[in-house]
């Protein structure tokens, strides 16, 4: 994997601030009543294409959050360019991709949970005082 140039990093980082913005300006209720959030920005070297990726909670909204950001990419799009057309000379072409980190964070703790030993308040406390003393 290349290293990521300083540049590209700091055109990511106010992309993914820039576009975070956008989106909450819309409103939840613009995207189903969902909480919309930009995870991170990935830019490619030219700065001409820009990978987005979206968090959404509830996940069950994750298809019409990602429907309407896809009609709505233009117009986020030149949103964006007015906030940073001093700053770049090309506005990146945004694609949204769905970022399934919270829900893999989800599964292993439901994994976790499940082979984890049954233990009683009792034990548990017992469990406590003893890494205590020792």
């Amino acid at each position: 994997m290349e290293e990521v140039s300083k540049r590209v990093q700091k055109v990511q980082r106010e992309l993914q601030r820039h576009l975070a913005e956008i989106i909450r300006s819309k409103g939840m209720a613009a995207f189903g009543g969902a909480l919309v959030t930009v995870s991170e920005v990935r830019v490619s070297p030219d700065l001409s294409y820009a990978k987005v990726f979206i968090s959404v909670f509830p996940s069950e909204k994750r298809e019409l959050v990602m429907q309407t950001l896809q009609e709505k990419s233009k117009a986020l799009r030149g949103d964006l360019g007015r906030i940073v057309a001093k700053q770049l000379r090309i506005v990146p072409e945004l694609t949204f991709l769905e970022d399934t980190s919270l829900d893999y964070a989800r599964h292993i703790d439901n994994v976790l949970a499940q082979d984890a030993p049954k233990q009683t308040p009792k034990e548990a406390s017992q469990e406590a005082e003893n890494k205590e003393q020792k």
